[in-house]
């Protein structure tokens, strides 16, 4: 039971810490209110979830049989990551209408969208490998459920104070001007956690 409540820590860090779900559920709650980035959240801790069932059902003896297939995972999340960061910023350099300031991004946004993203998301994949092997060694049925439970709720609670955050910040991104730069700042967020995860492949 320690090991779950180690992973629950880790698992409580990453949520926390600004990452490619935390950008994308705060920009979904700056565009619709913390209600609307509920898709977002669904979408992500569900996907969470997958991630999980495939690592517990070998998914880490396959990265263990073959490195390179981890490896090209890893920069292949990256590159995606880096594309949707640069996408953004490169996006927040063209003139923007008044009416389109809180209008959609290059993130993904939605259930399925959201779901999909966790696959290629290279901080999903570290995230749920270290907490299974955390709790992997002599785990129990038991200690498994929790850790499925814990995948649910700390990462549900973390998305909605990211979405309340963007909500707290929409009544300034209407302007076109700030928009335009909370959207380079998003952007560059997100190329520099592509980056930093890069540098741990």
């Amino acid at each position: 039971m320690e090991s779950v409540f180690a992973a629950a820590g880790l698992l409580t860090v990453a949520a926390l810490t600004p990452g490619p779900n935390n950008l994308v559920v705060m920009q979904a709650g700056a565009r619709s209110g913390w209600r609307g980035a509920l898709p977002e959240i669904l979408g992500a801790v569900l996907g969470g979830l997958g991630l999980l069932a495939v690592v517990m059902l070998g998914g880490t003896a396959l990265f263990e049989l073959l490195p390179a297939a981890r490896t090209a995972l890893a920069v292949g999340g990256c590159l995606y990551l880096l594309w949707l960061g640069a996408g953004l910023v490169l996006g927040s350099l063209r003139p923007a209408r008044p009416e389109a300031a809180v209008g959609p991004t290059a993130l993904p946004a939605g259930v399925a969208p959201l779901l999909g993203f966790q696959f290629l998301n290279p901080k999903s994949w570290v995230m749920v490998l270290t907490a299974v092997s955390a709790v992997q060694v002599g785990s129990t049925g038991a200690a498994l459920a929790w850790l499925a439970a814990l995948f649910v709720l700390i990462p549900s609670v973390c998305l909605v104070l990211w979405a309340a955050l963007g909500a707290l910040l929409s009544g300034a991104l209407r302007r076109a001007r700030v928009r335009a730069w909370f959207d380079r700042a998003m952007g560059l967020l997100l190329v520099a956690s592509a980056l930093l995860l890069l540098r741990d492949v």
